[in-house]
């Protein structure tokens, strides 16, 4: 009886493992523009998440594709939410803000501002705090590339 379940079990697992076939949306995606440029100011990893989204546009030699200068200016904020009795933080915000430019021969095509935020509690152990900030960083910087590759394709659409 044990042995058949386990065979079962794992047969179960071998076919839910093998027959999914997860993709993240942008990624291999062959679109009809490439990004020629780009410049980053403000912070550093928030520039490196959206620096790696961007890459994974494919740039073929195509004639055809149009090709954007992107200019991306980013800030992180953290502030307080609430505190306990004491004065110590009980919550904390995280606030990316990302702010664009999309620019083609020479010509502002389109300019944006995109704010996400995320609330989360404080952690005794600051080294556990600073791993969920930076998941934090990670998730909502994934988010705001993820929009701003919409918004490229959108403006190719038209």
């Amino acid at each position: 009886m044990n042995k058949i379940l386990i065979k079962t079990l794992a047969l179960f697992l071998i076919v839910g493992i093998t027959s999914c076939s997860y993709q993240p949306i942008f990624l291999e995606k062959d679109y009809n523009f490439e990004i020629k440029e780009s410049f980053y100011n403000g912070e550093r990893d928030i520039n490196r998440i959206i620096r790696n989204k961007l890459k994974f546009i494919k740039n073929t030699e195509n004639k055809d594709k149009k090709k954007y200068v992107i200019s991306v200016n980013s800030k992180k904020e953290r502030k307080i939410v609430s505190k306990d009795s004491k004065g110590d933080p009980l919550k904390f915000e995280m606030n990316i803000i990302v702010e664009y430019r999309i620019i083609s021969n020479d010509k502002l095509l389109l300019t944006n501002k995109i704010e996400k935020n995320n609330i989360y509690n404080n952690d005794s152990d600051q080294f556990k705090l600073e791993q969920t900030e930076d998941i934090i960083v990670e998730n909502l910087t994934g988010s705001i590339s993820d929009n701003i590759i919409s918004s490229i394709t959108n403006l190719n659409d038209n």
